[in-house]
């Protein structure tokens, strides 16, 4: 069972997603409400995966990110999910900058359904991804000129970039109208040209996708 910390400043939201992530089996370990107790939280408990959002108090404008971002330097790899209204591309940047996995980042409007949202907790818990396709777009307007990247075909990078949302191979190629067997190749493909030597593929997936998001422009 995997434990949660939520940190949400609006009471109603805070409280909808405790029941929500509780109604489909996460422990929900500490539900806080501004950046200091988010951070104390997140070293103190050490949970499976955090839910954050970017603006808490007290100033409302980036505590959950800076409190993110700090216990990821010294818990590496400590899954966050991001919530937020708006895409804040540095923040994100800074979040994939480590090299690690457990990483996401939804827009509030976006989410349309329970089985999305429950689906990316879970994918980040495990130490995937789940990018908002905003997101992953705003963050390649910048990284276009980025080697290896630029190497990529196009059809490499709509599969890296549907592996940045979290899709596994089958997902991949029902939405690229490709056979399983394509998209294996092209995945193939893709770590080549990044140079992610044989080894676990879930971990050359996160690899992959990280270097695909974070830009060294």
């Amino acid at each position: 069972m995997k434990r949660v910390l939520v940190a949400e400043d609006l009471y109603l939201l805070r409280d909808g997603l405790v029941h929500l992530l509780q109604a489909h089996g996460f422990t929900v370990v500490a539900a806080v409400e501004s950046g200091p107790e988010l951070l104390k939280a997140l070293l103190e408990l050490r949970p499976d995966v955090s839910v954050v959002d970017v603006r808490l108090p007290p100033t409302f404008t980036d505590e959950g990110l800076q409190a993110a971002l700090t216990a990821r330097a010294q818990v590496p790899g400590l899954p966050v999910l991001v919530l937020s209204q708006h895409v804040e591309q540095l923040y994100a940047r800074e979040l994939l900058a480590d090299g690690s996995g457990g990483i996401g980042y939804l827009l509030k409007d976006r989410v349309f359904n329970a089985e999305q949202f429950v689906d990316a907790v879970r994918r980040v818990a495990e130490g995937g991804t789940a990018m908002d396709p905003e997101v992953i777009a705003k963050l390649l307007a910048s990284n276009a000129r980025n080697e290896p990247l630029a190497a990529l075909t196009p059809r490499e990078r709509e599969v890296l970039e549907a592996m940045a949302e979290g899709r596994s191979n089958a997902a991949i190629s029902q939405r690229l109208f490709l056979s399983e067997s394509a998209v294996a190749k092209h995945t193939a493909g893709i770590f080549a040209k990044l140079g992610l030597a044989p080894s676990d593929d879930d971990n050359r997936r996160v690899l992959a996708v990280l270097a695909y998001l974070n830009s060294r422009v």
